[in-house]
């Protein structure tokens, strides 16, 4: 069986008992970044052996592990943070055990956006999940579609982009548009910034972001 077990995102607390107890009952657990995860390993006493799985080798090694799997492996799939698959390292190794009928079990558990979302005041009822929007080729493209949203959406950034972001946003969104900044969810300086595009502009301006970042921005309104 394929397991994908969510993780921490910020506070090494936010794992469920459920989590703790695949991690230490599977074969193999399949890590982003094994010297990461191995903090999360070592602080709950789990000594189950560590393979990378990451973006740079998914393509290669999915159908090999899948194979595996097939044998009579039982893995747990993890990222760095939160839950696989959403903006990490997961799809293509579930898609390869679902092609070949392994059966996949993905706990319920961490993900940044939902605190992000709730947090903003904004409608989430419905939304839009963009993630991190290209960095270049397909940038532009990607924003004007943005701009017809009608639902809440949501963006991951890193804090050396958030500006340029924020600036992009307000050119193709409007100035207006009503936004929120979370950063450093769950952990020690969490923080959640709300107001207009061009407050928060001003805001980040003088106070320059740390973390990871969620930025969730209202949808277009007649």
């Amino acid at each position: 069986m394929l397991y994908v077990v969510p993780t921490p995102v910020g506070n090494l607390e936010d794992i469920t008992l459920r989590a703790l107890r695949v991690l230490k009952e599977v074969d193999l657990i399949l890590a982003e970044d094994t010297r990461t995860s191995s903090v999360l390993l070592k602080h709950y006493d789990i000594h189950t052996p560590l393979k990378s799985h990451h973006k740079f080798n998914e393509h290669e090694t999915s159908d090999q592990m899948a194979e595996r799997i097939v044998a009579g492996l039982n893995v747990a799939l993890i990222s760095d943070a939160g839950t696989p698959g959403i903006s990490d390292p997961g799809f293509m190794l579930v898609r390869a055990c679902v092609e070949r009928g392994v059966e996949v079990q993905c706990l319920p558990g961490a993900t940044a956006f939902v605190p992000a979302l709730v947090d903003s005041g904004l409608p989430c009822d419905r939304f839009y999940f963009e993630g991190f929007l290209p960095q270049k080729k397909g940038r532009q493209t990607r924003l004007q579609h943005l701009a017809q949203q009608e639902h809440t959406m949501i963006i991951y950034e890193s804090p050396f982009r958030l500006q340029k972001t924020l600036e992009q946003l307000a050119e193709y969104l409007g100035q207006e548009r009503l936004a929120s900044v979370s950063r450093e969810i769950s952990k020690k300086f969490e923080d959640t910034q709300r107001g207009t595009i061009a407050e928060l502009i001003a805001h980040y301006k003088e106070h320059p972001a740390k973390g990871e970042i969620v930025i969730i921005v209202d949808g277009k309104h007649e």
